[in-house]
């Protein structure tokens, strides 16, 4: 894009790549929000369906403008800030949590080359990125001056740390079987992986074990159901958002909606192939990776949600306890074990 400014537009290379790389990041992060407006509506066409409902039906066709409507409503209504709260903090935790969310979709490959910030340490930036997530819901539950926002951010700190470790020792396995942090690099240590057809490091017996841990624990770490332990309403009344409205409660559903997305596309990315169909066949390569890439993470967002409609929440010290004496140790075997296994089978030399 940047020598498209430059040939086309005469711009020097400076200008050129300013201006290219403000392009990309509107073609990223409106489309973003597009898609998250969408799949608030499947997550409640979903959860209608298995609950044998008929969920949003009524704004546009099939109720597909019910989020947009949503969106209107909550911009017209008016900011309430309580007295007591730290007034600076409380505004600029919403924003941390939606900027924040949007930061690691830089890195994300849509295509082969189809990618803002095509770094060689780009699973590392997105452990970092994701690691900041929580410091929005500690701020706001902080920062609102009561008890049940305050309960809920140390809970959320808890849980991040929690599930954070297993993850990073998930992404060791992958790192040390496709000898990158590129992220392209890695969809592409897929390529033919199982049985020479099969692209995806999920056909790998070694690194099943892993993808599954890795799925739960992505669901812990967006806080979804039913790891949504932040915002039980039951024992919080609504977690962190208590004290929010209007566009600062929507910054915060529009940045959960987003690291969902993330999530699912981390899962197409670590052990499903990314942009790579599912087999390593001649005539599915016609089909733009693109589009493989969005049906995966459509597949992904689907399980979320049936999670979501099925599985009745955990209790605090059943989530601690699956972190932290089952995952943890678990993953730290696994670790082991494929770099057993690798030295073993000269995958190193």
């Amino acid at each position: 894009m940047t020598a498209f400014f430059e040939n086309q537009l005469h711009m020097n290379s400076d200008w050129a790549w300013f201006v290219a790389t403000i392009c990309g990041i509107l073609l990223i992060a409106l489309p973003l929000m597009l898609a998250v407006a969408m799949i608030i509506y499947a997550d409640r066409k979903i959860w209608a369906a298995m609950a044998l409902r008929r969920g949003p039906n009524v704004v546009g066709p099939f109720g597909l403008l019910q989020s947009f409507a949503d969106g209107l409503k909550v911009f017209l209504q008016e900011t309430i800030i309580p007295s007591a709260a730290n007034k600076g903090l409380f505004l600029i935790a919403p924003i941390v949590t939606f900027t924040v969310a949007l930061m690691a979709w830089a890195v994300i490959p849509f295509n082969s080359g189809a990618v803002l910030a095509d770094i060689n340490v780009g699973l590392l930036y997105i452990l970092a990125i994701s690691s900041l997530g929580v410091y929005g819901v500690v701020i706001s539950g902080w920062a609102s001056n009561s008890k049940y926002p305050f309960f809920s951010a140390m809970r959320a700190a808890a849980q991040m740390i929690s599930y954070e470790v297993s993850i990073g020792f998930i992404l060791i396995c992958v790192v040390l079987w496709a000898g990158s942090f590129n992220l392209n690099a890695i969809i592409e240590a897929q390529r033919g992986h199982g049985l020479g057809i099969v692209n995806g490091f999920w056909f790998n017996v070694l690194l099943f074990p892993m993808w599954v841990v890795f799925l739960i624990s992505s669901m812990a770490e967006t806080a979804r159901t039913p790891f949504d332990l932040t915002e039980a309403e039951s024992e919080l009344v609504a977690g962190y958002q208590t004290e929010y409205s209007s566009m600062s409660f929507a910054l915060f559903w529009l940045g959960e909606y987003a690291n969902v997305l993330l999530m699912c596309a981390l899962n197409a990315i670590l052990f499903f192939g990314g942009w790579l169909p599912p087999l390593d066949w001649a005539p599915l390569y016609w089909i733009p990776g693109w589009i493989w890439f969005f049906a995966k993470i459509l597949f992904f967002f689907f399980i979320f949600s049936w999670v979501k409609a099925t599985v009745p929440r955990y209790r605090y010290d059943q989530l601690m306890r699956l972190g932290w004496k089952i995952f943890l140790p678990f993953s730290l075997l696994w670790v082991v074990l494929i770099s057993g296994y690798l030295m073993a089978t000269g995958h190193f030399s």
